[in-house]
């Protein structure tokens, strides 16, 4: 499709998927309640101010990232394929910034972040969404010829290999992960043979294992979730607080405000814990409530990738929905000791303007494509 500059601008079309975006404004007031009444166990135990916490989930990522979803609705979807490839060169670029010393900022032995001004950003949130961009280009283009290897599976390992390097060295191996779970989805959909999908996850099987040999912490977090019990103080204290938050909360919850873990009991209760603070205060319903909108969100970016009107469209919305879905599931299952803890945000949710800001901005991404389907 040939746009000039101004339509890619404009974004003509239909109206966005109405169900969808309300869908997804429930979430994030919900994800505003639950961050507010949170916070105040973070600042009962960090003495940071109200509004330190406050401005940096809504100025540097809130109220941007609802800026940025509102334009991004309005380009056309295939602006982003016309550049995929710079937009993607650039991420790497910034991402391995981190490298140099004194650019990148230290967080629990992680160096993820690079100070802009007076707050924050995280530049593998941009990268993920990046390689999304980029793959969803890239497979549209070869789709023909998706079966040989020279142009299927041997360009997609070395495409998805940069990227999961990039994020190891930042020892973010969840978002890792995820990653190659995003790209096989996008693979298999637009034709992939399933015996390269094999190879491919037993790869990341025996990656996977020699991370677990180099970094002890993710063999301690798998032990954790079938002996939550091994070492209550250390390895195994985030889920045996987590779990005592939830079942406090029982049915209906203790009301909002009114969590007693978040005071001094959950680790990053604005952050990773988050999702116990909403089982403590608004007890079964909420979680329930909480994980059924995400289910809807996932249902309805599914439905919205199969009328896409090209195979760019279609995977473009596949690869963002399945990226937020998953990250947000990992992170309620991690809480709920039914899957390892994680490091992932529950997206629209917790803390973390960086994650906020480019989770918004990719929806924008995806209601531009609403605007089109067949």
């Amino acid at each position: 499709m040939s746009l000039s500059l101004q339509s890619y601008i404009t974004g003509s079309g239909r109206p966005v998927n109405k169900f969808f975006l309300g869908t997804i404004i429930v979430i994030v007031l919900f994800g505003l309640v639950a961050f507010f009444s949170a916070s105040f166990g973070l600042l009962s135990r960090s003495g940071a101010s109200f509004s330190s916490v406050i401005k940096s989930q809504l100025l540097f990522g809130l109220f941007p990232g609802l800026i940025l979803a509102y334009f991004a609705s309005r380009v056309h979807y295939t602006f982003w394929r016309r550049f995929a490839l710079v937009i993607f060169i650039i991420t790497i670029i910034l991402n391995l910034l981190l490298l140099i010393p004194h650019i990148g900022l230290e967080h629990g032995g992680a160096v993820r972040w690079i100070q802009l001004g007076g707050a924050t950003f995280q530049p593998s949130e941009l990268l993920k969404i990046a390689f999304i961009i980029y793959l969803a280009s890239w497979l549209s283009g070869i789709k023909e010829k998706i079966k040989d290897a020279k142009f299927g599976i041997l360009p997609l390992l070395i495409i998805l290999g940069i990227t999961v390097a990039i994020l190891i060295l930042q020892r973010d191996t969840d978002n890792a992960a995820i990653t190659v779970l995003t790209a096989l989805s996008m693979y298999f959909v637009i034709g992939g043979k399933i015996k390269d999908v094999v190879i491919i996850i037993f790869i990341g099987i025996f990656g996977l294992g020699a991370l677990f040999y180099m970094r002890p912490y993710l063999m301690d977090r798998v032990l954790t979730f079938f002996d939550p019990s091994r070492d209550p103080q250390n390895s195994s204290y985030q889920l045996n607080q987590s779990l005592i938050a939830v079942g406090s909360g029982q049915f209906l919850g203790r009301g909002f405000g009114q969590s007693i873990q978040k005071y001094s009991r959950l680790p990053e209760p604005v952050g990773d814990s988050i999702y116990a603070v909403i089982g403590e205060e608004f007890g079964f319903v909420g979680s329930v409530a909480v994980l059924l909108f995400f289910a809807i969100f996932a249902l309805q970016g599914m439905r919205m990738s199969i009328r896409a009107p090209d195979s760019f469209g279609r995977l473009l919305v596949l690869g963002i929905v399945i990226l937020i879905t998953t990250e947000s599931f990992i992170n309620m299952m991690s809480i709920l000791g039914i899957f390892p803890i994680a490091g992932l945000p529950l997206v629209f949710i917790s803390h973390g303007g960086s994650s906020m800001l480019v989770s918004l901005g990719a929806i924008g991404i995806v209601m531009n494509v609403s605007r089109y389907l067949r």
